[in-house]
C-alpha cells in the first residue's frame, strides 16, 4: 500500500526557489502546493485547500508572512496545519514573532540545503503528529 502523501503549501515570491522546493518536496511524498504570495495562499485556503504544512517565506510583497500568519490565525483558516517559517531573516525578534504566530519551526534558508529544509519539516511534522496523539 502506498503511503499517503502529506500536502504542503510553499509560500515564496521567489519562483525559482519556490519551483526548487516544489520538486524537492515532491520527490520526497508531499503533495505540492504553491502561491507566490500571502494573498495568493490566504485565496487557495479559503477555496478549501487544508494542507497539512504551510511552509512560508516572511518577506514578500502585499501580505509579509507575519500578516498571513495573523490572518489564517484570525479567520480560522486550516486551524490544524502546522506553520513553518522558511526565511533568511535569522534575527531573533523574528523567530520570538514567529513563534507568537503559533508557528511550529523556523529554518533558515541561507543555512540549510534544500534536503536540510525536507528534513527539517519532516522531523518537525513527526514532533507535532506525536503531540497530538
Amino acid at each position: 500500500m502506498e503511503k499517503q502523501k502529506t500536502k504542503i503549501l510553499i509560500v515564496d515570491d521567489d519562483s525559482f526557489l519556490l519551483d526548487m522546493y516544489a520538486l524537492k518536496f515532491s520527490q520526497n511524498n508531499f503533495e505540492v502546493h504553491t502561491a507566490t504570495s500571502g494573498v495568493l495562499a490566504i485565496e487557495k485556503l479559503k477555496g478549501g485547500l487544508q494542507p497539512s504544512v504551510i511552509l512560508l517565506d516572511i518577506i514578500m510583497p502585499e501580505m509579509d508572512g507575519f500578516e498571513m500568519l495573523k490572518k489564517i490565525n484570525t479567520d480560522k483558516l486550516s486551524p490544524d496545519s502546522i506553520k513553518i517559517i522558511l526565511s533568511n531573516k535569522s534575527q531573533q525578534e523574528d523567530i520570538d514573532r514567529g513563534n507568537s504566530l503559533g508557528v511550529a519551526g523556523y529554518i533558515i534558508k541561507a543555512n540549510s540545503t534544500p534536503v536540510e529544509v525536507i528534513n527539517q519539516v519532516t522531523s518537525i511534522l513527526e514532533k507535532n503528529v506525536k503531540n497530538k496523539s
